[in-house]
C-alpha cells in the first residue's frame, strides 16, 4: 500500500494551492486524512474525509479556508487550500485508516499508511 502526496510550493499569503494524494489502487480505508508538521512542532491534524460517504471533517484553524474532497474510482485525494496563511506553513502528509473510527480521525496513531509528505511555505 502506497500512498504519494504532491502539489506543495512556496506561495505567498491569501495564494491557493492544491495538494493532491493518490494511493495505489489497493488501499483500502475507512478515512482518509490530511496532517501537517511544522518545524519543532507535533504533526496535527488538518482535515479527514469518510473514503465511502464522503464526509469531510476540519480543524478549526482551517475550517473556512480548506477543503477536502476524493476521488474513489481513481483512488486519490485532494486538499484545496485558499486564503493560505504563513502558519499553514509546514510538511503535509496523507494518511489512509483501514479501521479507523470518528471519534479518532483526529490523532495520527488511527491511520496505518502515510504518504511522503509535502512541503507547503507561505511566505507573508
Amino acid at each position: 500500500v502506497q500512498l504519494q502526496a504532491s502539489g506543495g510550493g512556496l506561495v505567498q499569503a491569501g495564494d491557493s494551492l492544491r495538494l493532491s494524494c493518490t494511493g495505489s489502487g489497493r488501499t483500502f480505508s475507512r478515512y482518509r486524512a490530511w496532517f501537517r508538521q511544522a518545524p519543532g512542532k507535533e504533526r496535527e491534524f488538518v482535515a479527514a474525509i469518510n473514503w465511502s460517504a464522503g464526509y469531510t471533517y476540519y480543524a478549526d484553524s482551517v475550517k473556512g479556508r480548506f477543503t477536502a474532497s476524493r476521488d474513489k474510482a481513481k483512488d486519490t485525494m485532494a486538499l484545496q487550500m485558499d486564503n493560505l496563511k504563513s502558519e499553514d506553513t509546514a510538511v503535509y502528509y496523507c494518511a489512509a485508516g483501514a479501521g479507523t473510527i470518528l471519534s479518532a480521525i483526529k490523532s495520527p496513531s488511527a491511520y496505518d499508511y502515510w504518504g511522503q509528505g509535502t512541503l507547503v511555505t507561505v511566505s507573508s
